[in-house]
């Protein structure tokens, strides 16, 4: 289980990312606090509510795209898995037919 400061190991073949960007931690989010707005407005100050969006929305981009790429490398291995079973089935047959 990773700590709670530790991210993970990037992964091979990873989306490119600068070595300065490091994406969100789960306990970045939840502790996440905004500065209040200036005198006379009400709430928080909205330019630092949207940066923040906008960097969970990239770090979920990447999230989603890394899942789809793992859905597709599952089917493949899936297809390929089932190719080689209905090869040795027929290996099988073969040999069990010559006997």
């Amino acid at each position: 289980m990773i700590a709670r400061n530790e991210r993970p190991a990037r992964e091979v073949g990873a989306t490119y990312r600068s070595s300065t960007y490091t994406s969100l931690l789960p306990w970045q989010v939840r502790e996440r606090r905004f500065a209040p707005t200036g005198l006379g407005r009400r709430g928080l100050n909205p330019d630092d509510v949207y940066a923040f969006l906008d960097r969970v929305a990239v770090d979920m981009a990447a999230v989603y795209a890394a899942l789809a790429e793992s859905r597709l490398e599952t089917v493949r291995i899936k297809n390929a898995l089932r190719r080689w079973q209905t090869d040795q089935a027929r290996a099988r047959n073969e040999r069990d037919n010559t006997r």
